[in-house]
């Protein structure tokens, strides 16, 4: 059955940021080893009856980061996802992921406002990671519970940048997907 839209949750992330280049750091405690939260849109499509290629669209952190921070985070992925179906209530589901990760604004040593932010800067660069969850089928009702990991890392790159910065994040979400059927 296709899976056509859900909401994703991310209830616990972590970043590691080696070097000086992400723009992740609008809130106060945003930085090296420091959590963040994201509320995903996704398509996922059957190719086959045991797997589907996924597309992950951030809904939250761009128009936030834009709204509050005049910043841009956007990490859109795609994914190939395979499922072991099994006898019961819950099936495996994981696989490889690929994206692309964009970013705008200082880096994350700076203050997200006033005489303490940083200039501004535009990196990039690819985002590969996977994913790893238990689908937990609900027959008959109109959305699944999944519980998973996702865990990436994205070498970025500044974009015509005097500063020349570079860096690596390696990171990982712990996610809660309800997935509406249609």
């Amino acid at each position: 059955m296709n899976r056509l839209m859900a909401v994703v949750l991310s209830i616990a992330a972590f970043a590691i940021v080696v070097g000086g280049v992400t723009a992740a750091s609008a809130a106060p405690g945003d930085g090296p080893g420091m959590g963040h939260a994201a509320i995903l849109g996704f398509a996922d499509v059957a190719v086959s009856d045991k797997a589907s290629l996924r597309v992950n669209i951030p809904l939250m952190r761009p128009i936030l980061f834009a709204a509050a921070f005049t910043m841009l985070q956007l990490e859109p992925e795609i994914g190939l996802i395979f499922r072991k179906r099994n006898e019961g209530g819950v099936d495996l589901v994981g696989g490889p992921t690929l994206g692309l990760s964009f970013h705008y604004g200082p880096d994350y040593r700076s203050e997200s406002s006033g005489a303490g932010r940083s200039p501004s800067f535009f990196a990039m660069g690819p985002q590969v990671g996977g994913y790893l969850g238990l689908d937990f089928k609900r027959p008959g009702e109109r959305f699944n519970f999944q519980l998973g990991l996702s865990p990436y890392v994205a070498p970025l790159f500044g974009v015509d940048d005097p500063g020349e910065h570079r860096g690596v994040v390696v990171g990982g979400m712990l996610d809660a997907w309800f997935r509406f059927s249609t």
